[in-house]
């Protein structure tokens, strides 16, 4: 089966295992079929020997959490991201792509997304929703509308993010115009970035779908994102120019006022896609140590919570495991507060108790003195 990757490129992995201590999944299996070198020896034998795809192989595929901190462990600077992208395309092809379209399909229906937010919100408030899904708390009944402040820069308001978490956005908002900077929120001009569909294997709708962002917005106005996720999906694909919202007002901190910090200790989780494909965490500990008392690190070395974007939904017992590890790295930090900077991270972690906000809720309750 042609798995649509190079295969030169899948040859620059020389199997040094520099890679295993980086991924989530042998960590918590200790089994090679779950590790980078392990899921690319079996793409070898897939695409270049035509081997079978049993339930072990499709297995292995599917399991990925597509973390990517393999990637900077590499010494080869192996595209593990591509490999693994291209091998769920050609899997969600051969399986058939329509059950993954139906799921996602409300994701680009902004009006029919609020509609079930809003139901969903109600069967909350009822206790038909049980909380092993990691849904916020309280999903909210009502929204308050956006607001446009100026066209200095675009806030990409996105999809499920807006519908669940959109005080997030409040927030990024209110603290981008203290630094300065008018804002207009995307809306539902620009809808869904496409994503969640290439994290799924749907390549194809997830590249009309950023191709439909770049057409609703200016090229000349800076994006900002404040969903890690969504912010490297952009960066990858969109022809625009993005910026994490953290990374963006880093360069602009001393333009932000001088107020008492927070009396509380916030340990920072970085989100995956924030740190291995953005590269872009650094900037979120420059911000919160302007604004809170004490920023202090976990001590795992940045490994996955185990969110993964629908990972949770679609592989809830190896979800459930990465995230102990991480729950236990921040048991052993003992912050008041922990710092994710993406909705899926926060929701996740939120689900086991852990007391988390976005890096942009915390800095704007600095700056009003909460």
């Amino acid at each position: 089966m042609d798995l649509g990757i190079d295969t030169d490129r899948l040859g620059t992995c020389v199997q040094c295992g520099l890679c295993l201590s980086s991924c989530p999944t042998y960590r918590v299996t200790g089994d090679e079929t779950f590790s980078p070198r392990g899921r690319i020896a079996l793409m070898r034998q897939v695409q270049l020997h035509d081997a079978p795809l049993t339930k072990e192989v499709t297995e292995a595929f599917d399991t990925c959490i597509q973390c990517l901190g393999c990637e900077p462990a590499c010494p080869s600077v192996v595209p593990y991201g591509h490999f693994i992208e291209a091998t769920r395309t050609a899997l969600t092809e051969h399986r058939g792509s329509w059950k993954k379209a139906i799921a996602l399909w409300p994701l680009t229906k902004p009006r029919l997304l609020r509609l079930g937010s809003t139901l969903l919100a109600v069967a909350q408030r009822l206790r038909l929703v049980p909380a092993r899904l990691g849904l916020p708390k309280r999903l909210p009944l009502r929204q308050p509308p956006h607001r446009s402040s100026g066209t200095d820069v675009y806030l990409f308001t996105g999809c499920v993010m807006d519908a669940w978490q959109r005080e997030v956005h409040f927030a990024t908002q209110r603290v981008l115009e203290a630094a300065g900077f008018g804002v207009t929120p995307t809306g539902d001009s620009a809808g869904c970035c496409g994503a969640l569909h290439t994290h799924a294997g749907l390549t194809e709708h997830g590249e009309r779908l950023t191709q439909h962002v770049d057409s609703a917005l200016d090229p000349n106005i800076p994006i900002i994102v404040n969903s890690a996720g969504c912010g490297a999906h952009l960066k990858q694909h969109s022809s625009h120019q993005v910026f994490d919202a953290q990374e963006f007002l880093a360069e602009y901190i001393d333009r932000l006022p001088d107020v008492t910090p927070l009396n509380v200790t916030v340990a920072v989780q970085d989100p995956c896609h924030l740190r291995h494909v953005q590269r872009a965490h650094l900037p979120t500990r420059i911000l919160l140590k302007k604004f809170v008392r004490n920023v202090t690190e976990l001590d795992d070395d940045g490994l996955c919570c185990g969110a993964g974007g629908a990972y949770s939904v679609l592989q809830p017992g190896m979800s459930q495991q990465v995230r102990n590890r991480k729950v236990a790295s921040i048991d052993r930090s003992n912050p008041d507060l922990v710092a994710s900077a993406n909705p899926g991270c926060s929701m996740h972690l939120a689900a086991a108790g852990v007391a988390i906000d976005h890096p942009m809720v915390i800095i704007d309750n600095a700056l009003v003195g909460r």
